[in-house]
């Protein structure tokens, strides 16, 4: 039986290329530079005797063997990582206290805490949504995500992730008040999440910091700003992380191919004592891996400038003459 099965490193290469769409992304998954997976995916097509990409312009796509193959291929990694965590994962149980910046509890923690369940059954979460630094310090949460620049001291701090900012607007909105230009949000009330810093910095990277004389809400997060924008009340910035969901089922749309790096990031930190304990490292390891396997950082955005090319062609098409 061993002898009849391929490689291993280059069964990884053609799985990770096949599911990130991309020998880049499958690179810097697998920690190996983009030769060498190029390398393992040319010797599986060597080894099977068949080719497994095909490449339609600048994509790859898989040929019929290689959509044959990555199915069985994925279960298989899949079940030998099952297998693995169950053997080597301390045993947990018991309490763990999260606390949590609101927004990225509503749109990214909570839609996933049934994988970290099914992980860990025994252990039962208690959640806080809130962005305030002090909540490290109390010995009654184990475990928070916070904004910021890190630069919390006497306590044990981890950098998470960082962010892209960009405007999200409603369809319905969009449909009744078009932002054909830039010029036209000075149509649309902006919603905020802060005192105005990061949609100063989005109309100041396209030049037109003089529209923060229009209407303005403020909210107290990002959460309310969120939410008000899916209700049509107005635009608010995004990001690449809490936004994804609504912007994968529509509820929201990126009307800007634009985007601006937001001035602090996530991070991760407990009381310096805290990481020793089982319970709390298997969160912080499920919460790092849980974000890899998510690739929110740059799916938003992709999604957005796909949608400004669609909607920039049916303009064109619209313009032409008959």
């Amino acid at each position: 039986m061993a002898n009849r099965l391929p490689p291993l490193n280059p069964l990884r290469a053609f799985e990770a290329t096949a599911r990130r769409g991309s020998v880049t992304a499958a690179a810097r998954e697998l920690n190996v530079t983009h030769g060498a997976v190029s390398h393992q995916v040319r010797a599986l097509e060597q080894h099977l005797g068949v080719t497994l990409f095909e490449r339609v312009g600048r994509r790859l796509k898989l040929s019929g063997q290689g959509t044959t193959l990555l199915p069985v291929i994925s279960t298989a990694f899949e079940e030998i990582a099952a297998a693995t965590a169950g053997i080597s994962r301390p045993a947990t149980e018991g309490d763990l206290s999260i606390s949590c910046v609101p927004a990225v509890l509503s749109y990214w923690l909570l839609p996933r805490l049934e994988q970290f369940t099914e992980l860990f059954p025994d252990v039962r979460l208690r959640l806080i949504a809130s962005g305030d630094s002090a909540e490290i310090y109390d010995s009654r949460t184990d475990v928070s995500i916070l904004y910021g620049d890190g630069s919390w001291t006497d306590c044990w701090v981890k950098f998470w992730t960082d962010l892209q900012l960009f405007p999200v607007i409603s369809p319905t909105l969009l449909n009744t008040r078009p932002l054909r230009t830039v010029r036209d949000i000075g149509n649309h009330v902006l919603l905020h999440a802060d005192e105005g810093r990061e949609w100063q910095a989005w109309l100041s990277a396209v030049d037109a910091l003089d529209l923060m004389r229009t209407r303005h809400h403020f909210m107290s997060d990002a959460r309310l700003a969120i939410e008000a924008a899916v209700r049509g009340q107005g635009i608010a910035i995004g990001d690449s992380m809490t936004a994804s969901a609504m912007l994968a089922r529509g509820d929201l749309i990126v009307p800007f191919d634009r985007s601006v790096p937001a001035m602090n990031g996530f991070y991760v930190a407990c009381r310096t004592e805290a990481p020793s304990a089982p319970i709390v490292r298997v969160f912080i390891d499920w919460l790092f891996d849980a974000l890899e396997d998510a690739d929110a950082r740059t799916e938003p955005q992709s999604r957005a400038q796909a949608a400004v090319r669609r909607r920039a062609e049916r303009a064109s098409r619209d313009a032409m003459p008959d």
